[in-house]
């Protein structure tokens, strides 16, 4: 169509915005921070150690141990995967509802005015308060748990999709009008891209909310998953691997906001 072809050349006319964080950061002051992190960890299970002997099943020498033989023996592998296609699947699941809704309230004043006090009143719940309702309504299983992480993350996903929306320049809206841009195409060519970064903005927000909530869902009627392990490390009295799987959703926590970071500087829009 001559009107989308005369947008795309207006929009690869414009010109770039330099990335930001184009020189990585230094590794030193994360190092020196893990390491002083490490060190109060160790300082207070010696200190509790005095008093309760039981601390030292707590200390970081054991738990690393117990995660290295539990990595070694792939017996976390199964509640890995399973606790990592949770955090996929309610991931998606608040993209889904969470983008759309963000695009209506953003583009339509009356649809905000009409839905943000509701919208403010169910996110301020918290999601785990829904854990009666969930298992009562989707019974046991993967499920509930998949409701509650997508309650949990639709919010910094709608939110920042709808702020991303109010933020784009009205004179590119102007421009695909004036260009007989259809509202598909407006929608595809102008609104989308220019938002794209708010959404990774959102999508890395969820991923953190969504591992918070992860492993108190897991507790929830399943026979997998990390939440699941730390339940059943509590019930055989086994406290260093219990460290262990802490230490483990750390570090998995840790490696998700990265990637997730990673790609917002990946396709965030030039212009």
């Amino acid at each position: 169509m001559p009107g989308v072809l005369r947008l795309r050349r207006a929009r690869a006319a414009a010109p770039a915005r330099p990335r930001a964080g184009a020189a990585g950061p230094s590794l030193l002051p994360g190092v020196l921070g893990l390491s002083a992190l490490l060190g109060l960890w160790s300082l207070g299970t010696l200190w509790l150690a005095q008093s309760l002997p039981l601390a030292e099943r707590f200390g970081p020498l054991a738990a690393f141990a117990s995660l290295y033989r539990l990595l070694a023996g792939n017996e976390l592998t199964l509640h890995t995967l399973m606790s990592l296609k949770r955090v996929l699947v309610g991931l998606a699941l608040a993209l889904a509802a969470g983008v759309p809704v963000g695009l209506a309230l953003g583009l339509s004043r009356g649809v905000e005015q009409a839905t943000g006090a509701a919208f403010q009143l169910l996110r301020m719940i918290s999601p785990l308060s829904w854990m009666p309702v969930a298992v009562m309504v989707f019974g046991i299983g993967d499920a509930p748990i998949y409701f509650l992480l997508a309650f949990a993350a639709v919010w910094p996903v709608m939110l920042n999709t709808a702020a991303g929306v109010r933020q784009i320049d009205p004179r590119w809206l102007l421009l695909a009008r004036s260009l007989s841009a259809t509202r598909d195409e407006t929608l595809r060519r102008v609104v989308l891209p220019a938002i794209l970064a708010h959404i990774l903005t959102g999508a890395r927000l969820a991923i953190g909310i969504i591992w918070i909530v992860l492993v108190p869902a897991e507790m929830l009627g399943v026979s997998s998953g990390l939440g699941y392990f730390i339940l059943d490390t509590r019930d055989r009295l086994a406290y260093s691997e219990l460290m262990a799987v802490i230490v483990l959703i750390g570090l998995l926590g840790f490696a998700l906001d990265a990637l997730a970071q990673r790609l917002h500087r990946r396709w965030r829009p030039a212009a």
